[in-house]
């Protein structure tokens, strides 16, 4: 297990899009579509994964938006999505 202090978590995040971002108003990710792996399969190290399915990262992005005009609809998943959005940025970041 691991145990992640959520004031930390924070902190990276704030300091992780600051450096990301410096002075733009808008995040630009030349990616869309992506492999993705039944969460419960990704954790399985010592099997071979079965179906991967493709996921689209505006349609990730989309969800996102939604959460922020209804904060009712506010879900778990919403780590999944944000995780998905997050991998494209870093990725671009660091290509």
């Amino acid at each position: 297990m691991v145990e992640i202090p959520v004031e930390k978590l924070k902190d990276v995040f704030d300091l992780l899009i600051k450096r990301v971002c410096a002075d733009e108003e808008v995040v630009r990710v030349n990616r869309e579509a992506f492999w993705s792996i039944a969460s419960d399969e990704a954790y399985e190290v010592y099997s071979e994964p079965g179906e991967l399915t493709i996921g689209m990262l505006s349609e990730s992005w989309s969800q996102l938006e939604g959460m922020l005009a209804d904060p009712d609809r506010v879900v778990g998943y919403g780590f999944v999505w944000l995780a998905e959005v997050l991998r494209a940025i870093g990725d671009e970041a660091t290509s």
